[in-house]
């Protein structure tokens, strides 16, 4: 089976950075990547996501703090979040997505993601 293990979630001041992972047990190179979030009593959203060509996609509540990136080499996804603030609170999902089905679906466990005021 496919695995998406998150890591760097933890609990920040508002202003602060987190940089957060994942590590897939299979190669990304095909896959569409991205972080997702969901915070209590709210619909999951997209955060950022990156092609397999490198083209990246960023919420508008977060373009211009959050950074995605790809390292094919590592199977390995990274979202770094600077300017947090309390609204980012979310538990944090990693996503893989063939890039030729939506069939080939797979999601992370999820880190919490804490920003206080």
């Amino acid at each position: 089976q496919v695995q998406l293990v998150e890591s760097g979630g933890g609990l920040v001041q508002a202003g602060g950075s987190l940089g957060l992972s994942c590590v897939a047990s299979i190669s990304i190179r095909r896959y569409h990547m991205g972080w997702y979030r969901q915070a209590p009593g709210k619909q999951r959203e997209l955060v950022a996501t990156i092609g397999s060509g490198f083209i990246t996609n960023y919420a508008d509540s977060v373009k211009g703090r959050f950074t995605i990136a790809r390292d094919n080499s590592k199977n390995t996804i990274h979202l770094q979040m600077n300017s947090l603030k309390p609204e980012d609170t979310a538990v944090y999902y990693c996503n893989a997505v063939g890039e030729w089905s939506k069939r080939y679906d797979y999601w992370g466990q999820g880190t919490q993601v804490t920003v206080s005021s």
